[in-house]
């Protein structure tokens, strides 16, 4: 390397390259790791050097070549990388590696208005100096490459339109806990914030990408999901696509329900017009969805829920196909076909299912979800009424219909709405759960909105966190976690503004939260169990017991604080019923295990104080938000050891946790035989949580005669997953033999009837 070229410093001015330097930090961020060669990355790197190369460019391409060498032979070179990252990092933040006093670093960001001024009014300066000695910057080095990436993409307060990045991880960590414990009393707050600011920054809790990206700053939004529910009037169509707007901008992702919009040719006016039916008002719900880029976070998207028995389903089924012309498509939403009980049942015995439009049957659409045999009873009142239009079709034909797009698009979602009710916090009669979120791990319920500032209306928020399974040691330790979590995200409530009344009303009355997991492949390797055997079973059966009942424990003592959530007569815990009275009784079958914690007394607190929160879990898919603690995401088995993740930083990847280790314990994906031992995991958690849970199918035509998927295997999946009481399924994962790469966002996406033992329900 010729040592004449000269470097562009950060102030302009030039100099000759000083090669023992960059020798010297990338030595310093190799310091205690296996199988990474200091001189590799320099020879990678100087052969990108040239004259008037800037040192910000240099730290780049050094980062660049580091991470360029991640394998599984040589995993160490993700966190080679993280460490040159993070040095780089900091000297854009604060000009120099170590960050300056978290006072001084608060008021210059209150002054710029990056942070929110509240952070000043509450805290002493005494009090952010306390709080300085809880922060260790250290634990920076603990990340992976691919998560600090994902920090300077989405998660550290920055110019997204410069480029300028303000502050680094550990003081987002700090204040985070600083804001959302700040109402606390004085002489309790200061603790709470040390404990949850160890819990993340350790890892031991990770937190969604709203909550990371917005609390600390001026935008007061941090709710990860939002439920819409849309009448059938053109007021109630006009208020949904408005709050559509207000909650896309910021940063949420969307539920719509249009189940109740009328079909196509119906009566408008006592006849004076013909309706012309749902795809307009999709198409109108996806310009809403499309129309803001969430601050450069992420992209806007939703999921549009709709019943089976329709009478424009055969339409609504094909609106992702890529066949078809824009007039009958609409293919940047996602689709959630909700089902139930007496819709299986038509299939299981190969008989016809009538469609209807809602507006046709007075009282089925409510039926379908709030009492399973009022909706069988009128369905087949309204079938034999000739008056009513109506449209008569094979199940066979209708099931394969929606199996085959869902297999096409990977996006055609599955809504069980007898379970999402049966087996819910919420008293059904009065509170029912009429819809899911974009990534189907919600069970809420919602009421339409007449206006956008409709009171009556309910738009229903949750507000998101997860445990980190690699990090729990003893199930006991979600004792601990579940009261940080659950003080931290009931806070949160309280903290946000609410761009909708109906929004707040519901949020403030039902205080509803879902916590879920991360790192359950990881945890699975490391008790040496399998997805695919059953051997799994019990461990988790013992895990989300633990989870759940911790998670009750926190809020039942919460509402001794602070009182029950004002909405806790809505649900079944006010009648003493709690998740475990109420599941699929299949599940005992597969699982053996005895209850292991104390639920009757637990049962007799809830029922003499309450809770403070109508809903305390669900299972999200965390597939960002699961990077940053390098985890393996939500529930699912990893594609392979090395996940290779595009997002728009760039190609990313990341080694599984302790890959060293645990290589020979992992079951990845493709190696899963089919989906029954992961849907039976599903089942086993389902027993537990109490909204719903991401889970998704995945299928590898190589395994099947003419690489094709039958479409008996199709249905006998998606019973499978009725019988063991899952609520909802989300992607439909086809390999393709390309390298599996995944999204931030998404994954790459006839035969008889179902037969035998999985087709009962």
């Amino acid at each position: 390397m010729n040592k004449s070229i000269l470097v562009t410093k950060r102030d302009g001015n030039k100099e000759p390259i000083n090669l023992d330097k960059i020798h010297r930090v990338i030595a310093w961020a190799a310091e205690g790791l296996e199988n990474v060669s200091v001189s590799q990355v320099e020879l990678r790197s100087h052969i990108q050097f040239y004259d008037g190369i800037r040192t910000s460019d240099i730290h780049e391409t050094i980062i660049r070549a580091a991470a360029d060498l991640i394998s599984q032979q040589s995993p160490d070179y993700q966190y080679l990388a993280a460490r040159l990252a993070i040095f780089h990092l900091r000297k854009k933040a604060y000009n120099q590696f170590t960050p300056p006093a978290l006072y001084e670093h608060v008021k210059k960001m209150v002054g710029s208005e990056h942070y929110d001024k509240h952070l000043l009014e509450d805290y002493t300066q005494a009090e952010f100096e306390q709080m300085d000695k809880f922060v260790d910057h250290w634990r920076d080095m603990s990340f992976s490459y691919a998560a600090v990436k994902q920090l300077e993409g989405k998660y550290l307060v920055q110019n997204r339109v410069t480029g300028e990045i303000y502050e680094s991880a550990q003081f987002l960590y700090i204040l985070v806990a600083a804001c959302l414990f700040a109402n606390y009393p004085k002489e309790t707050r200061l603790n709470y914030i040390k404990r949850f600011y160890d819990a993340v920054s350790t890892f031991k809790i990770s937190l969604p990408t709203p909550i990371m990206a917005g609390v600390r700053t001026p935008t007061r939004q941090f709710s990860s999901c939002v439920l819409i529910e849309c009448d059938d009037s053109l007021d109630s169509i006009n208020a949904t696509a408005s709050a559509i707007v207000k909650y896309v901008s910021q940063r949420a992702g969307i539920g719509i329900n249009a189940g109740r919009i009328r079909a196509l040719g119906s009566s408008i006016r006592g006849g004076e017009a013909f309706h012309t039916g749902c795809i307009p008002f999709y198409k109108y719900f996806q310009t809403a969805v499309k129309s803001c880029s969430q601050g450069g976070v992420r992209g806007g998207a939703a999921t549009i829920f709709y019943p089976i028995w329709h009478l424009e389903v055969e339409s609504l089924l094909v609106l992702r196909n890529n066949r078809g012309v824009e007039e009958n498509r609409v293919r940047h939403l996602d689709y959630g076909v909700q089902i139930n009980k007496l819709m299986y049942q038509r299939l299981i015995k190969n008989e016809n299912i009538t469609l209807f439009s809602p507006s046709d049957v007075p009282g089925l659409y409510d039926a379908f979800f709030a009492d399973q045999d009022k909706f069988e009873t009128l369905y087949h009142q309204y079938e034999q009424d000739v008056n009513i239009r109506k449209r008569v079709v094979k199940s066979v034909e209708l099931f394969a219909l929606l199996m085959q797009e869902r297999a096409s698009t990977g996006r055609i979602y599955i809504q069980n709405v007898d379970h999402c009710n049966t087996h819910s916090p919420f008293n059904a009669q009065v509170a029912p759960v009429h819809q899911s979120n974009l990534c189907m791990e919600i069970a809420l319920p919602t009421k339409p909105l007449n206006n956008v500032n409709d009171e009556k209306g309910e738009i229903a928020l949750c507000t998101l966190s997860a445990f980190n399974l690699g990090k729990i040691e003893s199930l006991d330790d979600f004792e601990e976690l579940a009261d940080l979590t659950v003080r931290a995200l009931d806070s949160l409530l309280d903290y946000q503004n609410y761009p909708v009344p109906a929004a707040r009303n519901s949020s403030i009355n039902r205080r509803t939260l879902g916590i879920g997991v991360i790192n359950y492949a990881y945890y699975l390797a490391k008790h040496g169990v399998k997805y695919s055997d059953g051997s799994a079973n019990n461990l988790t059966h013992r895990t989300f017991e633990a989870m759940q009942y911790y998670l009750l424990k926190a809020s039942n003592n919460l509402a001794k604080e602070k009182g029950a959530c004002p909405l806790f007569n809505e649900t079944t815990y006010a009648q003493g019923i709690l998740p475990i009275d109420t599941y699929k009784k299949d599940l005992d079958t597969i699982t053996k295990e005895p209850l292991h914690y104390d639920w009757e007394s637990l049962r007799e607190s809830i029922k003499t104080y309450g809770l403070r929160n109508s809903t305390l879990s669900a299972l999200m898919p965390s597939e960002t938000s699961s990077q940053i603690s390098n985890a393996t995401n939500g529930i699912e088995p990893p594609r392979g050891f090395i996940s290779v993740k595009a997002s728009k930083d760039g190609i990313l990847k990341q080694v599984v946790p302790d890959y060293k280790n645990l290589k020979n314990f992992y079951e990845l994906l493709w190696q899963l035989p089919n989906n029954t031992g992961y849907l039976q995991l599903v089942g086993i958690m389902q027993k537990f949580i109490d909204q719903s849970i991401s889970a998704n199918t995945n299928y590898d035509p190589t395994k099947f005669p003419n690489d094709k998927v039958p479409m008996k295997q199709l249905l006998a999946d998606l019973l499978t997953a009725y019988k063991y009481g899952v609520k909802t399924l989300y992607y439909h994962n086809t390999r393709d033999g390309a390298e599996d790469i995944q999204g931030d966002i998404e994954f790459k996406a006839s035969d008889d009837g179902c037969e035998g033992g999985a087709c009962k329900i």
